[in-house]
């Protein structure tokens, strides 16, 4: 992908994998505050929390939750039936890429990670 504006710092990593955790809403709360302690990342705002509550396929229900980031954002997709996540972590400065997979793979319990920065 060229980078159309090279004077911007951008950061983007998605983290996808298998979890064996409970996922509720306070567990996304919870998974939020670790990660962006852990990766020094500035929130201002409370993380946006939605299910839709038996709206749409049952294979889609879970999470989708959205973090505001001084420095941008992280968004959150959770497949509660299939025990999936799928997260994006989208900064305006830099982070530890590996880190982020770390806290990601321990607080979820995944025993297997992908992962693509873009």
């Amino acid at each position: 992908m060229r980078n159309l504006a090279p004077d911007i710092t951008r950061q983007r990593l998605l983290i996808e994998g298998f979890y064996s955790i409970d996922v509720e809403r306070e567990t996304i709360t919870d998974y939020v505050e670790t990660l962006t302690n852990d990766l020094g990342l500035r929130t201002y705002g409370e993380p946006i929390i939605f299910s839709p509550g038996g709206a749409g396929k049952e294979e889609n229900q879970g999470f989708d939750a959205f973090v505001p980031l001084i420095d941008s954002g992280i968004s959150l997709y959770i497949w509660a039936n299939q025990r999936f996540f799928s997260g994006i972590i989208y900064t305006c400065r830099a982070f530890d890429e590996a880190r982020a997979i770390e806290v990601t793979r321990g607080f979820f319990k995944m025993a297997e990670v992908e992962s693509q920065s873009f």
